[in-house]
């Protein structure tokens, strides 16, 4: 079997769950290309592996100019009917009011390229992470008749405007959607009719349970140390735990927060650090990468994501995977993965005082962080190891590709 990965930026130190998934496809005998929209940030610290596969990676915004015209070429000429019919699809969106001429025609002139490049590699299906604007550039590549394209939605952003996301479209016309969790299910059966559900695959992200081993157990810590990582963002509800954790610090002093990830609130962040006196107590790391990611789990005592809006994080399945007990918000695909009071603690969104009760909890109990933090790990052994929901994956390639 052989296909193409699109993603909008590949390799992303916020997703590597898509390297990993590839690696282990490519273990199995599939033949997989991987293609990005956008170069990617951060590359420098990334895994040499991922540095190495960014050489191998065809980036579309970044073709060079003969790459553009031979596409062009091969549109009008070689297929003239069907160069118009993608034109016409990247113009409903135009008249739909999804996006400006100026996007229509980007999308038009990437699909054109994805079509060419596509051929020329001898491939006529493309998987799209993410339900983004990649996937519209394979929705218009698919019209050309050469190129077939399948998905996997995430959530939870592209759940937030289906109607700019042309969420509903995407879905009819991809050969098979892939889920990463029932609650990502549940949102698309909202929006196609029941004859189209068929189509619709639950089939969880994972990590290798061999490389995220508990930890070391620390007899007595002398500092706590709190773990929240993440993109530094709205929806990740960070500003929620800083108030949270000065809470905290009314009642235990030997308590640490540190925050990985770098984003839009980080500045924020800090403002507000500064405001609730936390000080030497929090840290903020910045974006790092998986070499240096288990140096942080393995400091960790609890590790919190007190998100408003997920799918089921990858960070959470990781610490789990550690034994680290977690607490995280009930909201979205987070209890298909957090058990309240059997595999983690889950609490309200947007409360900075049931975040904190929560917190407390484990921080006073470590009979609790230990059992928890077992049961933990055994959830994520059973319903999300890399290796085995990425077979569920290939089973479906070869029922709809093959």
């Amino acid at each position: 079997m052989k296909l193409v990965y699109l993603v909008s930026e590949y390799p992303a130190i916020s997703h590597t769950f898509i390297f990993r998934e590839i690696k282990v496809l490519r273990s199995r005998g599939v033949e997989i290309l991987t293609f990005s929209i956008n170069r990617p940030n951060h590359l420098e610290k990334m895994t040499s592996e991922e540095q190495e596969e960014s050489t191998k990676t065809f980036y579309v915004k970044s073709a060079p100019l003969l790459s553009v015209l031979s596409a062009f070429c091969f549109g009008f000429f070689c297929m003239p009917l069907r160069f118009i019919k993608m034109g016409l699809s990247a113009l409903r969106l135009n008249f739909k009011g999804v996006c400006s001429g100026r996007k229509t025609l980007g999308y038009f002139i990437e699909a054109l390229i994805l079509v060419n490049e596509t051929r020329k590699r001898g491939i006529n299906h493309v998987h799209v992470h993410f339900a983004n604007p990649a996937a519209t550039v394979a929705m218009l590549a698919a019209t050309s008749g050469k190129v077939k394209f399948s998905l996997s939605v995430h959530g939870p952003d592209v759940f937030d405007n289906v109607r700019e996301n042309i969420l509903a479209e995407k879905v009819l016309q991809a050969v098979f959607v892939r889920c990463i969790s029932n609650f990502c299910k549940s949102q698309l059966m909202r929006l196609v009719d029941y004859p189209v559900w068929g189509k619709l695959h639950v089939i969880p992200c994972g990590i290798d349970p061999e490389k995220f081993v508990p930890q070391k157990k620390k007899s007595a810590p002398g500092v706590f140390e709190i773990l929240c990582l993440g993109r530094l963002s709205p929806a990740k509800g960070q500003h929620i735990l800083l108030k949270a954790f000065g809470l905290l610090l009314e009642e235990y002093k030997n308590i640490h927060l540190s925050l990985v990830g770098g984003g839009a609130t980080e500045n924020s962040l800090k403002t507000l650090a500064k405001e609730l006196t936390l000080g030497r107590h929090i840290d903020f790391v910045g974006p790092v990468g998986q070499e240096k990611l288990n140096e942080y789990y393995d400091k960790a005592d609890i590790f919190v994501l007190p998100s408003f809006a997920e799918g089921v994080p990858v960070v959470l399945m990781e610490a789990m995977a550690k034994e680290i007990p977690v607490v995280s918000s009930s909201v979205m695909g987070i209890p298909e993965l957090v058990e309240d009071g059997k595999t983690g603690l889950l609490t309200l969104p947007a409360d900075p005082h049931a975040l904190f009760e929560k917190i407390k909890e484990l921080l006073n109990g470590p009979d609790l962080r230990e059992r928890m933090g077992q049961a933990a790990r055994r959830k994520v052994l059973s319903n999300y190891d890399l290796a085995k929901n990425t077979e569920s994956l290939l089973n479906i390639f070869n029922h709809y590709i093959s």
